[in-house]
């Protein structure tokens, strides 16, 4: 399997988790969540990372300081998760002319990422080889989530935001977990095309899969997350939740 490139999503302020911090370095269990993140992609095998850093980016540079094989990369403007994609491509076209292979895009603030769930979507990668392919999870209460919409046949079409999805399509509890794995070249391609056609004026890599299917390209969704993976940190009561899974795998490992 070809050495993957991760590309960490990192620049956030979490403005609702009660806390100055930038959101990646907001502990949980007494860890910056950006740990997990990190640990779980090396765990899987991935040893080149480039982390996208903005809000108070000098603390992040701080805390990974003396790292091996991790690149810090600067969002100075946060103009969404596409343009923070943008930033990496210096990376991204290093990584493609090297061969090129797997790129895989998570968000630092996800430190229930599990090294099994990130194993898997890289061996389907290389099994399959689309142009993409999403990572998602099944979820019993979807609510808030993207929406991950198949035809009859099972074949990934797209994903559906909650608030313009159908009644049909929010009972799906299949969601996006803004976890992808991109061939680099492909990626490359995508960030040539994204624009800032939305109602937030900002660059989306969620629009990735999309503008490939419609240039026929293969584009492919794997639940390989598990239901624990599904926690999104956005406040801290969130953060409580995540915590207390945290224990609960921690005791369950040790029993």
């Amino acid at each position: 399997m070809p050495r993957p490139l991760a590309i960490v999503l990192a620049a956030g302020k979490g403005t609702r988790m009660e806390s100055d911090l930038p959101k990646v370095l907001v502990p949980a269990c007494g860890r910056p969540m950006i740990r997990y993140v990190l640990d779980g992609l090396r765990d899987a095998g991935v040893e080149r990372l480039a982390v996208v850093v903005g809000y108070k980016a000098e603390l992040v540079r701080g805390e990974l300081g003396g790292e091996d094989a991790v690149v810090v990369v600067d969002q100075t403007e946060q103009l969404g998760t596409g343009h923070a994609v943008m930033m990496c491509r210096a990376e991204l076209e290093a990584f493609a002319a090297d061969g090129g292979g797997p790129v895989i895009i998570v968000t630092g603030d996800s430190p229930m990422l599990q090294a099994s769930s990130v194993r898997a979507l890289l061996e389907e990668f290389a099994a399959t080889k689309p142009a993409c392919l999403l990572g998602t999870a099944h979820r019993d209460d979807p609510t808030g989530l993207g929406r991950v919409v198949r035809d009859a046949d099972g074949q990934f079409v797209g994903v559906v935001e909650e608030k313009d999805a159908t009644p049909e399509q929010q009972a799906i509890t299949e969601v996006n977990m803004s976890t992808y794995v991109f061939n680099a070249a492909d990626l490359l391609w995508v960030l040539d095309r994204l624009t800032t056609n939305n109602a937030q004026a900002e660059y989306y890599i969620t629009d990735g899969p999309g503008l490939l299917r419609e240039a026929g390209k293969t584009v492919a969704a794997l639940p390989a997350l598990q239901p624990c993976e599904a926690l999104s940190v956005n406040t801290v009561k969130d953060l409580a939740a995540v915590e207390d899974e945290m224990r609960r795998m921690k005791a369950a490992a040790g029993s």
